[in-house]
C-alpha cells in the first residue's frame, strides 16, 4: 500500500496498491504513442489487453492485462521499445480498483513564515527542481526530485510532510474526471407549452427576471472538455473574453473542441449565456463568456492553473459541471457511493485564490455541479468545497432529479432533466416517470448533427443544472455589481422556492435553517433574486 497525505492543514489521508492487472505507458516526448504501440513487440506485451484509460495531453495509455498474465515480462518487453519514455505499474483505488496515476511533479508549499530566499535555499539542500513557483499561493511550488523514481515520491513526499516548515506536500495525483451531463421549449427558462403537448411550470422564472437583467457586464468562465467559440449564439463584439486553452498538445485551437466528443462545455456554456438571437437562450444572454478548455485528469497541475488564469483575467463567475467518477445512481450496491475524494492541495489553494482574490478581493462566485451518482456530495472534495456552491438537479414535475446528489453541501437545485436508466437490472426505489431535458447549444460548423443542427434538447444532469445557477448569479451581478462572494451566495438562498414531494421522505425536509438534503436552499427563482440584489443598492 502507498500512503498519500495532501497536507498538515487539510489532513486527508489515502491508500494506494499496486495492480496486478493494470499497466501504463507512456510516449517518448514527441513521439506518437499510437505509433510506438504498432510493432509486433508492443503487440506480444498488450495485444491482448484492453485500454481502460488515455490521458491525450500526456499521452499516457493504461491497459487492463488478461488473468495470469506476467506483468513484469510485459513491462520489459515495452521498456525496450525506443518510442516509449516508460511502461509502469498502476496505483488503484482498494475499493474501487479503479487506476490512479501519478507523476513525479511534487506539490509543495511551504508555511507563509519563511521568506522566499529561505524556501529557495531549502528546496535546494532538499535536492528539489523547480518546475513552476504556483502564483495562486505564497511559498508553493511545483518541484521535482532527479532522484526519486515511481512509487517512492509517496513515501518522500510523506517524509517531507512531517517538517514543521512544510505545510502541503503531495505528488500530482491524476485521477479520471467524469463530465456532469447525463426556445419555446426553454421549458426551465419560463412556464411555457412544450413541444404542443404539455404546459410545465416548473421553471427557475428567468424570463421574468430578464425584464429587470440579462447579466450585462458579468463574465462567465466555464472550465470544460471545449466551448465552441464560432457558434452563433457566442457571437458580437467582446462576447468571447480570455479564452484559453489548458492542454499542451493542442493549445493553439484555443479552446475550440477538436472533434465531436468534446460537446459538453459547449452545452454548459449555452445554459449559462447563450445570446438567444438564433435557438437557445442562455439564462444571462448579455453575459460574457471566458471559455477554458481543461481535459486533464482531476488533480493536475492545469487544474489549479485555470481557476487562476480565471480569477486573474476578469471572471465574476466560475462554472464548473465535472468531478470525480461516481457510483451508479440507481444501483445502492455500487462500492463507489461510499468512496471520498480528497482535493489536491494545489487545487484547494487556487480555488481558495479565485473565492478570495478575485473581482478585485470581492472575490468570484465559483459553482460546481453536485453530482448524478444519487449520493452524498459531502463525500466530492470539489462541490463540498466551502467556497464552492454545489448545484443539485430538480425535473420539470419540481422534485429532485433522481440521480442528483444530495447532502449538507448542497446549496441549491435548478431545473434540469430526470432520465431513468433503461438497463433493466437497475432498479429506483419510486416510480420515476421520465422527463424532459433542457434546450441549449450545441456543436456547430462541421460537428454540427445534422438533424438537430446546432442545438439539442436532451442536455441534462447537474452538467445543466450548474451553468443554469452561475447564470442566475450572473443576473444578481448585472444589476449589483459590488456585491461580495459571500452575499451573492446568501441571495442564492434566500431566493429559492421550497419544492419537494410527499414521497421524498425526512431528507426532503427542510430544517429551522430552510435547508434540505434533497433541495438544499430549494429551486432557483432568478426573479426574486434579482430583487433581492436591487434591495442591497
Amino acid at each position: 500500500m502507498e500512503e498519500v497525505n495532501f497536507g498538515k492543514k487539510h489532513s486527508h489521508s489515502f491508500f494506494l496498491q499496486k495492480s496486478q492487472e493494470l499497466i501504463a505507458v507512456r510516449s517518448q516526448a514527441g513521439k506518437k504513442l499510437a505509433s510506438a504501440l504498432c510493432c509486433e513487440q508492443a503487440h506480444q506485451a498488450i495485444g491482448d489487453s484492453e485500454r481502460v484509460m488515455h490521458i491525450e495531453d500526456a499521452d499516457v495509455q493504461v491497459f487492463k492485462l488478461p488473468p495470469d498474465s506476467d506483468l513484469s515480462k510485459r513491462k520489459a518487453l515495452l521498456r525496450e521499445l525506443p518510442d516509449v519514455r516508460f511502461a509502469a505499474s498502476v496505483l488503484v483505488d482498494p475499493l474501487t480498483q479503479e487506476p490512479v496515476l501519478y507523476t513525479e511533479n511534487i506539490f509543495l508549499k511551504f508555511t507563509d513564515q519563511l521568506t522566499p530566499t529561505q524556501c529557495l535555499v531549502t528546496l535546494n539542500e532538499l535536492g528539489m527542481t523547480i518546475k513552476q513557483q504556483v502564483p495562486y499561493a505564497a511559498n508553493a511550488f511545483f518541484v521535482h526530485n532527479k532522484d526519486c523514481h515511481g512509487t517512492d515520491v509517496c513515501s518522500l513526499t510523506l517524509k517531507l510532510l512531517e517538517r514543521e516548515d512544510i505545510e502541503y506536500c503531495h505528488p500530482e495525483i491524476l485521477r479520471q474526471g467524469q463530465r456532469r451531463a447525463i426556445h419555446d421549449n426553454q421549458w426551465h427558462l419560463k412556464k411555457t407549452t412544450v413541444t404542443y403537448q404539455a404546459q410545465i411550470d416548473a421553471s427557475a422564472n428567468v424570463e421574468a427576471a430578464h425584464e429587470f437583467a440579462q447579466g450585462l457586464g458579468v463574465v462567465i468562465a466555464v472550465i470544460d472538455d471545449a466551448i465552441d467559440i464560432d457558434h452563433p449564439e457566442f457571437a458580437g463584439p467582446g462576447k468571447i473574453v480570455g479564452a484559453q486553452n489548458f492542454d499542451r498538445r493542442n493549445s493553439k485551437q484555443g479552446p475550440r473542441p477538436k472533434n465531436a466528443l468534446e460537446r459538453h462545455g459547449t452545452a454548459a456554456a449555452g445554459v449559462a449565456c447563450a445570446n438567444g438571437q438564433v435557438g437557445a437562450s442562455g439564462v444571462a444572454p448579455r453575459a460574457r463568456l471566458m471559455p477554458l478548455k481543461l481535459t486533464k485528469p482531476l488533480g493536475a497541475r492545469a487544474e489549479a492553473d485555470a481557476f487562476f488564469w480565471a480569477a486573474d483575467n476578469g471572471a465574476d463567475i466560475i462554472s464548473c459541471s465535472w468531478g470525480p467518477a461516481e457510483g451508479h445512481w440507481a444501483d445502492p450496491t455500487d462500492p463507489r457511493h461510499t468512496q471520498t475524494f480528497p482535493l489536491a492541495a494545489s487545487t484547494r489553494l487556487a480555488i481558495e485564490y479565485a473565492a478570495t482574490k478575485g473581482r478585485n478581493g470581492k472575490g468570484c462566485v465559483i459553482f460546481f455541479g453536485a453530482g448524478n451518482g444519487n449520493e452524498s456530495v459531502d463525500n466530492d472534495g470539489y462541490s463540498s468545497h466551502p467556497m464552492v456552491i454545489a448545484v443539485g438537479a430538480c425535473n420539470d414535475q419540481s422534485r429532485r432529479s433522481a440521480y442528483s446528489d444530495f447532502g449538507k453541501a448542497l446549496w441549491c437545485c435548478f431545473p434540469s432533466g430526470d432520465q431513468p436508466h433503461p438497463d433493466p437490472k437497475f432498479k429506483p426505489a419510486t416510480s420515476i416517470p421520465q422527463t424532459r431535458g433542457v434546450r441549449t447549444t450545441d456543436l456547430s460548423g462541421k460537428f454540427a448533427d445534422s438533424s438537430n443542427g446546432a442545438f439539442t434538447d436532451l442536455f441534462s444532469g447537474t452538467s445543466s443544472a450548474c451553468p443554469g445557477a452561475a447564470g442566475v448569479a450572473a443576473l444578481v451581478l448585472g444589476v449589483n455589481p459590488m456585491l461580495d462572494r459571500q452575499a451573492v451566495r446568501q441571495i442564492l438562498a434566500d431566493c429559492c422556492d421550497k419544492i419537494g414531494h410527499a414521497d421524498d421522505g425526512p431528507l426532503g425536509h427542510y430544517d429551522l435553517n430552510g435547508h434540505s438534503h434533497y433541495y438544499g436552499h430549494g429551486r432557483l427563482n432568478a426573479l426574486r433574486a434579482v430583487h433581492l440584489a436591487l434591495e442591497r443598492l
